[in-house]
């Protein structure tokens, strides 16, 4: 089976190649002369030789280079869908599929024709994907929501991953069905489900930090290993066990070539509904996975610098920029990274983190934050630039709504969200879900440096 390797928007190479960066969370990798040639003959498109396994495999892991299999010993007929369903249409679904499929009826109030199992009462989505799973009998099980359409071709680009046996879950993009409503036209940007058009491993604290199994390719064998999903969760089911996969040393990825479409809410008022509920699965996920679930993750001294800044000693702020900067330069310096390089890396950390903490306040932190700083003004000039960061979101992406109602409705989709987050910490009866994950403590640097 040819294996091939597509570098990452995020990789950046020096030194004749030597010295590379990239990848989510940040790495900067050191190699030598001869691995320098092996990436610029995989980047020109050369497969990966056995070799050179060893280097694809941690290129890969570090996020830098994505794997690209030219074809697949896994078809359809090795894929059970599972689909559970309470008191919906699945006429659309079942005729996209192509593969044999389990429907699980989870306490319908009119009992599902398709169904192979049947709930009298709803027990959730975790108990009824359980249900189903466990009656495949194919090496892989693709879980898929009632209320998904899989693309044509959808399943092709997932199955090729698993020739890599360290890969238990792959999930493809799950894009929300274009509409002509604002809130379809809403969702088209904003669907939590949508993880966007870059491939990456799943990994908590990168730029995917978990997928959702509205639309989830899995070998069955893991699941028997993990006993399938929790069923004490009523929300958060999927990240939990994602998140368990990652724990045991397993491979999720995230393959955006595969797209499957995904109904939006019908209403404002369900989909303000629906971003409560994910938010209230911020305690339990914490007490099971701790730091995993923070809503910030940052350096310590980028957030020192931001909380100097915001509260007016920005002499000070800009200070400590600029000593990290410098100090970071000096670290980087020795792995073949210009000067001028590293301060921007340096720089652009910063300003990343910043965005981390306003979507903070305006999200996660929000039910306490915002009447807080209401009460100042500095604090209504921290609302302002909150946003002022929606304002250039809408600017970049030119979403298919008007300036004004996206805003609101992003702020009112966030506010959403931090109240459950609010609810969900205080019936677990802990902060954890609200705190910030800062790196940097005790001095050490959130570049990692390999050779």
């Amino acid at each position: 089976m040819t294996l091939r390797l597509v570098p990452d928007p995020s990789l950046h190479r020096w030194d004749d190649g030597q010295t590379l960066a990239g990848g989510s969370p940040f790495r900067v990798l050191r190699l030598n002369a001869r691995g320098a040639g092996i990436v610029d003959a995989w980047i020109e498109g050369e497969p990966v030789t056995d070799s050179a396994a060893g280097l694809a495999q941690r290129l890969v892991r570090t996020g830098m280079m994505h794997p690209r299999y030219d074809e697949t010993h896994h078809g359809p007929s090795d894929v059970t869908a599972v689909i559970p369903v309470r008191d919906g249409d699945l006429t659309s679904l079942l005729a996209a599929l192509g593969t044999p499929a389990i429907v699980v009826d989870d306490g319908s109030r009119q009992p599902v024709p398709t169904a192979l199992v049947r709930h009298e009462t709803a027990r959730g989505p975790a108990a009824a994907r359980n249900a189903g799973w466990r009656l495949a009998r194919t090496p892989l099980v693709a879980f898929l929501d009632a209320d998904t359409v899989p693309t044509h071709g959808w399943l092709e680009p997932v199955l090729r991953h698993f020739e890599d046996p360290a890969v238990a879950a792959v999930a493809p993009r799950v894009r929300s069905t274009p509409g002509n409503t604002a809130l379809a036209r809403y969702e088209s940007t904003r669907s939590p489900l949508d993880l966007g058009g870059e491939p990456g491993l799943v990994q908590p604290g990168s730029r995917i930090s978990y997928v959702p199994t509205a639309a989830l390719v899995i070998r069955a064998s893991a699941l028997r290993e993990l006993d399938g999903f929790d069923e004490k969760l009523r929300f958060g089911e999927d990240v939990d066990l994602i998140w368990r996969l990652i724990s045991r040393g397993q491979l999720v990825r995230y393959e955006p070539e595969s797209v499957v479409e995904h109904a939006p809410r019908k209403s404002w008022t369900a989909l303000l509904r629906q971003r409560f509920d994910y938010g209230t699965s911020a305690g339990p996920l914490a007490k099971r996975h701790g730091d995993a679930v923070a809503p910030v993750r940052a350096s310590l001294w980028s957030a020192v610098a931001w909380a100097l800044i915001l509260t007016g000693r920005t002499g000070a702020g800009l200070a400590v920029v600029g000593a990290t900067a410098a100090l970071l330069t000096r670290k980087l310096g020795k792995t073949g990274i210009p000067a001028h390089e590293a301060i921007r890396l340096a720089l652009q950390g910063n300003l990343g983190a910043g965005r981390y903490f306003a979507d903070a306040i305006g999200r996660a932190w929000a039910p306490v934050a915002v009447p807080l700083l209401l009460l100042s003004r500095r604090g209504r000039a921290v609302l302002g630039l909150v946003a002022l960061r929606h304002l250039l979101d809408w600017t970049r992406e030119r979403p298919p709504l008007g300036r004004a109602r996206w805003c609101l409705a992003r702020m009112a989709d966030d506010l959403a969200y931090g109240c459950g987050v609010a609810r969900g910490a205080l019936k677990s009866r802990s902060l954890a879900p609200l705190l910030p994950f800062l790196t940097d403590k005790g001095g050490r640097s959130s570049v990692q440096v390999s050779r």
